[in-house]
């Protein structure tokens, strides 16, 4: 006999896990009034777009003709007739997996390098200076440089990616570092916690909200210089897909693929946001 027959008999009182439809309904209602300004604003714009696409003079497609021309590709983001005939879908996983390789390494060597010119001062005296010029470099002046060095498109573009999101995680750990409470540091040379336990316990935690403000900054600035790298280098990539477009005179989508680039940035800010609250309220 199971546990809930058996709970049955003695009277026992098991949990309840669905919601009262009172409470379904009130977080309904919360959620369409959170999403009502939103929804308002798109309305809004699409209708003005409607209006102005529609005059003889207008260059951009409205909406509605948006929809008529690239349908297809909205509704099949997923297809493959082989070669670079692919689905927005697909030109999207290509440019995520390169990004996720170039953030990934651009993450581990900029915290470690932000952790080394933040702890010691000759380490700053001496990287600082560099890092700070090389930083202004815009991301594509790299690309020829990575070509050269690489002499393929894919560990260019990588490198690429890497090299632009690095910055703002160096700066940004270096800062957290070096803005340890002194409290802290006091507290620490009291109880003599030194070097692994120091880290853990006392640096990790007080730089950790500076260390992922750089990861957010580092991966906006990796899917910004994806879809411009693409667009030179080629291959699957949506950066390749927008510049495919243009060269067919394909408007419509490549105003697709810009919401679509559009909407993934927003989750990938917002992914590094959720993993950045878990982090620190777990180090708190």
């Amino acid at each position: 006999m199971s546990d809930l027959a058996q709970a049955a008999p003695l009277g026992l009182r098991l949990p309840r896990v669905a919601l009262r439809p009172a409470a379904l309904g009130a977080m309904l209602r919360r959620a369409i009034v959170r999403a009502l300004p939103l929804i308002i604003m798109l309305v809004l714009i699409l209708g003005a777009w409607q209006i102005a696409a529609d005059r003889p003079t207008a260059s951009l497609p409205a909406p509605s003709k948006i929809w008529a021309d690239s349908k297809d590709l909205i509704i099949h983001p997923f297809y493959d007739h082989g070669g670079l005939d692919k689905g927005l879908g697909l030109h999207l996983f290509a440019s995520l997996q390169r990004v996720a390789l170039g953030f990934l390494l651009s993450a581990i060597a900029g915290i470690a390098l932000g952790l080394l010119v933040g702890t010691s001062e000759i380490a700053m005296r001496g990287l600082d200076p560099i890092f700070q010029v090389l930083r202004t470099v815009p991301p594509l002046a790299w690309l020829p440089l990575s070509l050269a060095a690489f002499r393929d498109a894919q560990p260019s573009a990588i490198f690429v990616i890497f090299i632009t999101a690095i910055w703002p995680v160096i700066i940004n750990t270096a800062v957290g570092v070096r803005n340890v409470p002194s409290d802290y540091r006091n507290v620490a040379r009291v109880i003599r916690l030194r070097g692994i336990g120091y880290f853990w316990k006392i640096l990790l935690p007080s730089a950790a909200p500076f260390i992922f403000t750089g990861l957010r900054i580092g991966i906006g600035l990796s899917w910004l210089a994806i879809v411009a790298a693409e667009m030179l280098v080629g291959g699957v990539g949506i950066g390749f897909f927008i510049w495919d477009a243009w060269n067919s005179s394909n408007i419509s989508d490549i105003i697709v693929a810009l919401i679509y680039v559009g909407l993934v940035g927003y989750v990938l800010d917002r992914l590094v946001m959720l993993a950045g609250r878990i982090v620190t309220r777990g180090t708190a």
